[in-house]
């Protein structure tokens, strides 16, 4: 394994992900010089050229050569979106590069910190990202690996202020992905797990197996295991785990070591009062809304409590968080029209927004525009999908968005129409969108998925101001 000390430059394959482009902006700042290939363009990649690293969007072939450095002091970084006939990675692999997957990089880096892992099937960016908020905007401080852009900081890493402290006295958060086993590769003082629901079925084949991963995670914590009370994980792990590793669970409405109770919406703001045997805290107010991130925050509140922050600097970051870009993202806010923007893309994160955005605006027709994201998802979890989607009051289904699979046959948007009870239900593409938000003109829309709906935003804010003159 290369030393990263020794690196003087850092080449991605897939610079643009949301994770690749934290690490490469890690290395840049290090001095390191940072170059990469993507296959499309995006906003976060125009972001980094402008920070002064370099992309191209084209695969060079063997004439990648011109662009990396000698290969002793050069480390490849690799995303598992990048096919294995891409014509670059060949080439440096034939030529005896050192390639790592973007998991590999992370935990060598990470392991030199006092890292908090944040795991979960959902939840993970937020808590994450509220965390890494609590603890900057606290006398502790940290650096941060996040799973999207914070809208804080307009940044997904963050560094640590502190550097006259070692690297081993100083904080890491990082969202630690279950995504093809990447978090194994982790070894935090902290491992938070939020969820462990069914996912990624295509890597795991069955929930069991992703279950087994969270748990092997769950092993590799040095300190303390923060988990949510109502796992199954949870008394799995307490039978399991010796000293000096602590577990230590969290819950809403529950009891638990740390929870949530005196829940309450008032004026579109959500209130709760903390209680752990550290502090307890009445009315804190949360910057963003929606049930679920109280139990995000609660999470995200254990862990910054067990490393020292104080209950006045807990209180105050809670209320000023603004979130994260597509994570229940106010595209609109007025009296007369509201637009939320998230990145749920499974069941159980559709019925969290939805019925949050409903208890928030029971007065208001909700329309929902949502793209699939992924064949085997889709399949695998038709059902649930149908469900939470049967919250809306008009719904927009697009077509699926494949991104890294093939068409799998009988499997489309149109599969999810027949259980879903919302009367007025369609599918369509993109371009529809426009349309049918003209027709509908909503005073209340959801746009939700994980794939190029994001796309959708600007044109449909612009559209949405258009049609009630704001």
């Amino acid at each position: 394994m290369m030393n990263l000390n020794e690196i003087k430059q850092a080449y991605f394959l897939g610079i643009g992900g949301i994770g690749m482009s934290a690490i490469a902006r890690y290395f840049h700042s290090m001095g390191i010089q940072v170059s990469g290939y993507d296959k499309t363009e995006t906003t976060l990649t125009k972001a980094l050229i402008s920070e002064g690293i370099d992309i191209h969007y084209q695969d060079l072939g063997g004439d990648i050569s011109k662009v990396v450095s000698e290969k002793e002091t050069c480390l490849i970084v690799l995303t598992p979106a990048i096919p294995q006939n891409h014509l670059e990675w060949k080439w440096l692999s034939e030529n005896k590069y050192t390639i790592l997957k973007r998991a590999q990089v992370l935990g060598l880096i990470t392991d030199a910190y006092r890292t908090i892992g944040v795991a979960g099937t959902h939840g993970k960016t937020t808590t994450s990202s509220l965390l890494a908020h609590i603890l900057k905007q606290s006398t502790i401080d940290c650096a941060a690996f996040l799973g999207g852009i914070s809208t804080n900081y307009e940044t997904n890493l963050l560094l640590n202020q502190h550097t006259e402290l070692d690297a081993q006295d100083q904080m890491m958060v990082v969202e630690a992905d279950e995504f093809d086993r990447s978090f194994l590769t982790l070894h935090p003082e902290i491992a938070i797990i939020t969820s462990t629901d069914a996912d990624h079925l295509d890597i795991y084949g069955e929930h069991e197996a992703l279950k087994k991963s969270f748990t092997a995670y769950a092993h590799q914590a040095r300190k303390y295991i923060v988990v949510k009370k109502e796992l199954e994980l949870n008394q799995e792990l307490i039978q399991d785990i010796k000293p000096p590793v602590q577990i230590l669970n969290y819950s809403i409405e529950q009891h638990a070591d740390f929870y949530a109770d005196n829940i309450r919406i008032e004026n579109a703001d959500y209130y709760f009062d903390l209680h752990s045997s550290h502090v307890n805290l009445k009315g804190l107010k949360m910057g963003i809304p929606g049930l679920h991130n109280i139990e995000n925050a609660v999470a995200a509140a254990a862990a910054a409590i067990l490393v020292g922050v104080q209950a006045d600097e807990l209180r105050l970051s809670l209320e000023n968080f603004k979130g994260v870009k597509r994570r229940f993202e106010y595209c609109i806010k007025t009296t007369q029209v509201v637009y939320i923007d998230d990145y749920a893309h499974h069941p159980e994160e559709l019925n969290a927004i939805l019925k949050s955005v409903k208890n928030m605006y029971p007065e208001k027709r909700m329309s929902v525009i949502f793209q699939p994201h992924l064949y085997s998802r889709t399949r695998d979890f038709a059902e649930g999908f149908s469900k939470s989607l049967s919250i809306a009051d008009e719904l927009l289904i697009l077509d699926i968005y494949p991104a890294r699979e093939l068409p799998i046959p009988g499997v489309s948007s149109n599969m999810l129409l027949d259980q879903i009870t919302t009367k007025n239900k369609e599918v369509g593409n993109k371009e529809y969108a426009l349309k049918w938000t003209a027709m509908h003109k909503p005073e209340l829309l959801v746009t939700v998925g994980a794939g190029d709906i994001d796309t959708l935003v600007k044109p449909l804010t612009e559209l949405i101001k258009q049609i009630h003159g704001i």
